[in-house]
């Protein structure tokens, strides 16, 4: 992978999570955030249980919102 195509998936990220960020503040509030703060943490941590565990969460409030 080239520089600059990392580059552009970093941003890419960083976009995604902000606008993950934005829709979650927007239905759930402050819950929402923590919930998506905890996936993203899961995420690069590795810790799969808690990456799927707080998308579980998140899918499920969201359907209730």
């Amino acid at each position: 992978m080239r520089v600059g195509d990392m580059v552009l998936f970093q941003a890419l990220c960083a976009l995604t999570e902000l606008t993950l960020g934005l829709m979650a503040q927007a239905k759930l509030g402050v819950i929402g955030l923590v919930i998506l703060s905890a996936v993203v943490i899961g995420i690069r941590a590795r810790n799969s249980r808690l990456a799927v565990g707080a998308v579980v969460v998140f899918v499920f409030l969201m359907t209730q919102a």
